[in-house]
């Protein structure tokens, strides 16, 4: 005996925040922070919120990151 769900599925989300960005690719806030600041992911902004379109989070999860993400990193590379 099967038993149909009727709860409508929701669309998806256009823009997110930095805690649901980082949450949706299980990263800290902090590398979010990195990232964007690296502009590895692109960002819009309204007013002072950063906010992530749904499709930069699923270009970034798509490809492969290799090494550390944090600034400190970037920048012993640099040098």
């Amino acid at each position: 005996m099967s038993i149909k769900s009727n709860t409508k599925q929701l669309p998806e989300k256009m823009l997110y925040d930095r805690q649901s960005a980082a949450w949706t690719l299980s990263i800290s806030i902090r590398s979010l922070d990195y990232l964007l600041a690296r502009k590895a992911i692109i960002f819009r902004r309204i007013g002072s919120k950063v906010l992530i379109p749904h499709s930069e989070l699923l270009r970034y999860s798509r490809g492969n990151h290799f090494g550390p993400i944090s600034g400190l990193a970037s920048a012993m590379e640099a040098a």
